[in-house]
């Protein structure tokens, strides 16, 4: 039983190291190929060949790889810190009061989820063009809004569901108003709510490249870092050691942020699946 039991266990971990090797190596190919030097003329192999940061330095100067940083981050900072407050506010409203044609309202949020994004490119486009937001980071702000929402409402309904409703009748008692108790009991208890719901704004407001690409058109003074990254892709080749450095720039600031925010996405994701 003992062998029986070894031959499991050994089993599980060859098959657990296979899958890391599967996951990660392409993360350290990237990464690999970013300091070799012969990565764009069709010399990558496991350890770089010629080790050099001209790539990094390439991409930050006359890629221009700074200011798509800056607009990255302008447009998922706008992102995530206006998602969080409207839909926290939004699923406070949903999971606490009754008013006429709620439960449409949740119907239709979860709807809105199950449309293909790619069938919004034109609807989308027309309505920023109408707004006269187009070639502008704020019109790029609010389409990703409009994705973030329907999934962050959803999501922290359940949080603000969890919550007993003794907790704020007894802050009630106690003298606090509905801002008070706001703050001192509902938020604390749904911040891991947030965090999750944090996490996925910020990734499509990072990473998005279809409809960033379709409503910046010819501004390339707005351009985020997915549509940056585009520029090192030749009609007849590509210059693979810029890509590979860029895509591990772009892929820091992902990874910093998982990292600051990673104790409360697991909790998060299982408290809010508890009620709602």
């Amino acid at each position: 039983m003992r062998r029986n039991s070894l031959s499991r266990s050994l089993g599980k971990a060859m098959l657990v190291f296979l899958l890391l090797v599967f996951t990660l190596f392409p993360a350290y190919w990237m990464i690999s190929s970013s300091f070799d030097a012969q990565a764009s003329s069709g010399g990558q192999s496991l350890l770089p060949q010629e080790f050099t940061l001209d790539n990094y330095e390439f991409v930050l100067t006359e890629g221009g790889f700074g200011t798509f940083l800056r607009n990255s981050a302008i447009v998922a900072f706008f992102t995530v810190a206006i998602s969080g407050i409207v839909a926290l506010l939004a699923a406070v409203a949903v999971a606490r009061f009754r008013f006429k044609f709620r439960t449409g309202i949740l119907i239709m949020v979860l709807t809105v989820q199950m449309v293909p994004l790619e069938a919004l490119v034109i609807p989308l486009f027309v309505q920023v063009r109408d707004l006269q937001m187009l070639n502008s980071l704020v019109g790029l702000v609010v389409v990703y809004l409009a994705f973030s929402l329907p999934f962050a409402i959803w999501m922290l309904r359940g949080f603000v569901a969890a919550v007993p409703i003794e907790l704020e009748e007894a802050a009630y008692l106690d003298g606090a108003g509905w801002g008070r108790m706001f703050r001192s009991v509902m938020l604390p208890l749904v911040a891991p709510g947030l965090v999750a719901t944090s996490v996925f704004s910020f990734i499509v407001a990072w990473n998005e490249f279809i409809f960033a690409m379709t409503l910046l058109g010819g501004a390339a003074e707005n351009y985020t870092v997915a549509i940056g990254l585009k520029q090192f892709f030749g009609v007849h080749s590509n210059d693979w050691g810029p890509v590979m450095a860029a895509s591990t720039i772009i892929t820091i600031p992902v990874m910093i942020f998982f990292i600051l925010v990673q104790g409360k996405i697991s909790g998060g994701l299982v408290a809010g699946a508890v009620k709602g």
